[in-house]
């Protein structure tokens, strides 16, 4: 867990700040209508499409440790099924295009290119799930780099070139995609093919992979679950858009942006955790050993992303960002709006083991309920706070949007501690969490206000050592694909 986490979160960081740089390239390079449009486009086929996914990449990274040699034919029994689903959305996306009217008919080609961004990414998932299965979580990390590499690239060549063409910039962003695509194909082909020769029972990987109506049954929990997941971060920007307009959304957008980049942590921690927990999730006392080992480093995790990330927001956004995405132009300040949002990522790096505890856990459905329940917390409180606020101005509907972000944060890690019934786990470390909970709550309260009750924070670096130790003991592990064998 230690070794794939600080693999995946190392590349997770290192592609968030192509992506940040990418992002401002963008917003230099487009009005802020064009670049509003541009991110709601792709947010919106992303949300729509990830139900194609059918829940079985995770699947993949859940059973496949337990035999690596049916993960490569796995993987292509996930692409034909994915494939038979993709093909009544592409219809329905079709028929909609040819009776549809409107402002996005003028934007078709826009529309067309964000589309197949997104199905790109999500056939991306079956070989990188592959790849973190088979142990090596290594490669798949170098997928997301060099996926965000050449996208980062093309867009400062473009923006170089004087291009000022959001269509032209939305290609740039397919020409990554297929990289990152073709890249993990290619590792996991090279990675796994030793055992060509090795076919193997279906069964291998558990019950759910006998037959495809079992696996589409056993799937079918994280296939609903993905097709509401999207929401869970996007819904306040979806009804920024509605409310208050696609500029709103775009300053609601930037502000997103380093504390999305701030959300690789606890994805990397989950990615990394869940074929762990898979692998002993018929074993309660190691289930549980895991789940604390996990929560040891988000204790210690947590001083170090408030603090680094109230800083690097506070000194790169004001030269990164053009100005009236700062300057209150638009309604609110970006950096502003993140510091709201920080205290909503405290609460979703807590939630990772009792996240990860649901989607490896013996009741998958459970974890589908509880994704639909914190998107539909997220949905009322985002409507009833935007939409109050909304009619007193526009400041106040941005800041609205961000502290509904927070409590349906909130509201997810308690939800999580619920359904995975671990509130005793909680009481076990009861101290740990009310030191940690008042502490971040206080200092992203002083880092927001400027007063020093930020220096609250600093109590949280008490968790360190045991964060130090957790990944210490976590990392000596050995890839389940040792190198030489691959080779």
């Amino acid at each position: 867990m230690g070794r794939d986490s600080a693999w995946l979160a190392g590349a997770d960081i290192i592609a968030v700040f192509l992506a940040l740089l990418g992002q401002v390239v963008l917003t230099r390079a487009l009005w802020t209508e064009s670049y509003g449009l541009f991110i709601l486009a792709l947010d919106v086929f992303a949300t729509l499409f990830l139900v194609i996914d059918l829940g079985l990449p995770t699947l993949l990274a859940r059973d496949g440790s337990r035999a690596p040699h049916r993960i490569w034919p796995s993987m292509k029994r996930v692409y034909s099924l994915q494939f038979k689903a993709t093909i009544p959305f592409l219809f329905a996306a079709v028929v909609a295009f040819l009776v549809g009217e409107g402002d996005w008919l003028n934007h078709a080609p826009l529309m067309l290119i964000c589309g197949l961004i997104a199905l790109v990414h999500i056939a991306t998932y079956a070989p990188r799930s592959g790849l973190r299965a088979a142990g090596e979580a290594r490669l798949e990390a170098w997928t997301k780099v060099l996926e965000r590499g050449f996208t980062t690239a093309a867009y400062i060549v473009l923006y170089a070139l004087g291009m000022t063409s959001v269509v032209a910039y939305a290609t740039a962003f397919l020409f990554g995609a297929f990289s990152g695509l073709l890249f993990a194909l290619w590792w996991a082909r090279v990675t796994l093919r030793v055992y060509d020769a090795q076919p193997g029972e279906q069964g291998e990987m558990g019950e759910a992979w006998l037959s495809n109506r079992a696996l589409l049954l056993q799937a079918l929990p994280f296939a609903i679950t993905l097709g509401v997941l999207p929401y869970v971060v996007r819904i306040e920007k979806f009804i920024v858009g509605l409310e208050l307009g696609v500029e709103s959304a775009a300053l609601f957008h930037v502000a997103q942006l380093a504390w999305l980049a701030g959300l690789v942590l606890p994805q990397a921690l989950r990615a990394a955790l869940l074929p762990v927990l898979g692998k002993v999730r018929h074993q309660p006392d190691q289930f549980v050993r895991e789940m604390n080992a996990s929560l040891d480093i988000c204790f210690g995790l947590l001083p170090i992303g408030i603090f680094s990330g109230a800083a690097i927001v506070k000194l790169f956004l004001p030269l990164a960002f053009p100005e009236q995405y700062l300057d209150g132009s638009l309604g609110a300040s970006a950096v502003d709006l993140f510091i709201v949002l920080l205290l909503g990522w405290c609460f979703t790096l807590l939630a990772t083991p009792t996240y990860t505890a649901l989607q490896a856990g013996l009741h998958p459905w459970r974890f589908t309920f509880f994704i639909v329940i914190v998107v539909g917390f997220s949905a009322v409180i985002g409507f009833a706070l935007i939409g109050w606020q909304a009619d007193t101005g526009r400041t106040e509907g941005l800041y609205a949007a961000a502290y509904a972000s927070t409590l349906s944060a909130l509201f997810a890690l308690v939800a999580s501690i619920h359904l995975s019934m671990s509130w005793n786990a909680v009481r076990n470390r009861g101290k740990e969490w009310l030191v940690a909970v008042t502490c971040m709550t206080v200092a992203c309260y002083g880092i927001l206000n400027g007063t020093v009750l930020a220096l609250a924070g600093v109590v949280l670096f008490m968790f360190t050592p045991q964060a130090i130790r957790a990944v210490g003991s976590s990392v000596q592990g050995t890839p389940i694909l040792k190198t030489s064998e691959a080779e």
